[in-house]
């Protein structure tokens, strides 16, 4: 879909300021981006041809999530929110009250902020520059899950099978097979959860390496096939999900199964060092007013 036209429709991201907050303070004041985002697409209220709208033709995020990453890091430069490195997000002040605050003011506070930090090494001439250190900001984050992405869509079946069984037993599951067997209903392995060492989960999954989207009678298929051979059933893939997907996967009355789309497993190899390596930059900084009062 031309870019026009997803602006037209997609709310801006100042347009989804408030919307995060209140969907933080319904949350309790913390959530994971996928509980905040979920929260706001009930306040705003989206269809869901608009809330499936990729932000590019790679599909790691939709474009509202993508606007809404843009709203977290306005919200979090303000001194609103932050985020720990398990990736939850919360509001800094429990008591803070939404109704006296503007994106308008928030939006210019941070271009204020930023602005003066930037023309430190070089002048500014208007916003324009802020929104871009922003924005390639998040195209960063995009760009080496992307780039990871492409790599594993590439790797051999068998090769990402065993990734995934690495991935599960650094997470902490015991007992991890691959199984992979044709005909099994597309069940790749098994494993077992344990919780604060007492409680124990029989754990069956699929890996799927996959560009598009799976569906959700992609997901029943796969519950029918882990009928009474576990307790739990767990979805990998390098794709995504369809929204129907995701409500397929928690529907009442139904054994559950979790999902781990392109995104997250991206940060989960990230998170465990697993072919992603993060490199720290050392920035040195001269502090002159020591010096003075030596």
């Amino acid at each position: 879909m031309p870019r026009k036209k997803k602006n037209d429709i997609v709310p801006s991201y100042d347009k989804l300021l408030m919307p995060t907050l209140k969907a933080l303070k319904e949350l309790g004041g913390s959530g994971s981006i996928e509980e905040i985002n979920e929260q706001v697409y009930e306040i705003i209220e989206l269809s869901e041809d608009i809330l499936q709208m990729p932000h590019d033709d790679n599909g790691v995020q939709t474009e509202i999530e993508y606007r809404l990453a843009w709203a977290r890091t306005y919200l979090k430069k303000y001194g609103l929110i932050n985020n720990s490195s398990r990736g939850i997000w919360a509001i800094i002040d429990a008591e803070i009250d939404i109704k006296n605050l503007t994106s308008n003011e928030i939006v210019r506070a941070v271009r204020a902020s930023s602005k003066k930090k930037l023309s430190e090494n070089k002048p500014l001439k208007d916003h324009k520059k802020v929104e871009n250190e922003i924005e390639e900001d998040l195209e960063e984050e995009i760009e080496w899950k992307e780039e990871l992405l492409d790599v594993l869509q590439n790797i051999d079946p068998s090769a990402f099978e065993r990734l995934c069984q690495r991935l599960l037993r650094e997470s902490g599951f015991t007992q991890v097979e691959v199984t992979g067997k044709v005909g099994d209903g597309g069940i790749d392995g098994k494993g077992i959860v344990r919780i604060s060492g007492f409680l124990s989960f029989h754990v069956i999954f699929q890996c799927k390496r996959y560009k598009g989207s799976i569906t959700s009678s992609q997901i029943r298929d796969f519950r029918g096939a882990m009928q009474g051979r576990a307790d739990k059933g767990l979805f990998i893939t390098t794709g995504v999900f369809t929204r129907d997907a995701i409500k397929e996967a928690t529907r009442d009355g139904a054994p559950p199964i979790d999902l781990i789309e392109g995104e997250l497993l991206c940060e989960k190899l990230k998170e465990f060092g697993l072919g992603v390596k993060t490199e720290l930059i050392e920035k040195i900084t001269i502090t002159e007013d020591w010096f003075k009062k030596i």
